[in-house]
């Protein structure tokens, strides 16, 4: 019998050393700045006051001015190219950077979505007759744009998954990461993506589910968290389209839980390591 407790005893220490050594790494990323006013100001919060650690921006939006801006002033906080194909809301629109007739609606804007939706009769991109010549022009602009006005960009991610939207484009933006020298590529780095542990519609329930999300994490991995911080404004509750019209509140829940004390003591109690992008180089 002593020798097992021996055993169990030497066993709980290398295990307790193991994760102590190797903890769980977590990239929480905020994605969209640029969408809207209140989006850049929660972002920049949630980086100052919480665990972001890296931010996406979408080039073509119309408060990409200020969000470059704003991270001029937090140099401190990684970046990437936030590639879009899309201008999903309903009160307000952006356009593509580049002369691409493929990817523009009647308007002139980028259609709302890349998949057909039964909100939007007829209005995804893949509904249309658009060429990966429109395509590699507009990611192009996007990305010359982006490391112009910020420099340190580090990587490339896909809006709405519209990097991923076929094998041809997805070989496309990983040709254009490496021309471009922000290729951070997660499934090489075996990066894990995780969610939110159980339903996450209410600011309580997103705490609960993301405290969950946490206690999963295992040592010796790096793991990926995705959301949308912004704050609950007016400008916000004019922002929607069919099918998400509550996202004010949504996304200030993001920022809650993002600069949650709470959850900043259990990240440290858990031995998680906030990392960013460019850390895993």
């Amino acid at each position: 019998m002593k020798y097992y407790l021996i055993v169990a005893f030497f066993l709980c220490n290398t295990i307790m050393l193991y994760a102590q050594q190797n903890p769980a790494r977590l990239i929480v990323r905020g994605d969209d700045m640029g969408f809207s006013n209140s989006g850049n100001l929660a972002t920049v919060k949630t980086y100052k006051e919480g665990i972001v650690r890296s931010v996406e921006v979408l080039v073509p939006s119309p408060w990409f001015p200020e969000a470059v801006q704003l991270l001029k002033e937090n140099p401190g906080v990684d970046v990437g190219i936030h590639l879009t194909l899309t201008s999903e809301w309903d009160n307000v629109k952006w356009r593509p950077l580049s002369d691409c007739p493929g990817l523009r609606d009647a308007d002139g804007y980028f259609y709302p979505m890349i998949w057909p939706n039964k909100n939007y009769p007829n209005r995804a991109l893949l509904q249309k007759k658009w060429t990966i010549e429109d395509v590699e022009k507009e990611f192009r602009a996007q990305i010359e744009l982006a490391i112009k006005k910020i420099p340190r960009i580090s990587h490339v991610s896909g809006h709405m998954g519209c990097t991923h939207m076929n094998e041809e484009v997805t070989k496309l933006t990983k040709k254009l990461a490496k021309e471009y020298n922000i290729d951070i590529d997660l499934s090489e780095k075996n990066v894990k993506p995780v969610g939110y542990k159980g339903p996450s519609k209410t600011a309580a329930e997103k705490k609960k589910a993301f405290t969950a999300m946490l206690q999963t994490l295992e040592p010796g991995n790096t793991y990926l968290f995705v959301d949308h911080p912004a704050f609950d404004t007016p400008e916000m509750r004019a922002i929607h389209h069919i099918g998400y019209e509550d996202v004010a509140a949504d996304r200030q829940g993001v920022v809650d839980i993002w600069t949650d004390a709470a959850i900043i003591v259990l990240i440290k109690k858990l031995n998680v390591q906030l990392i960013s992008y460019k850390d895993l180089l």
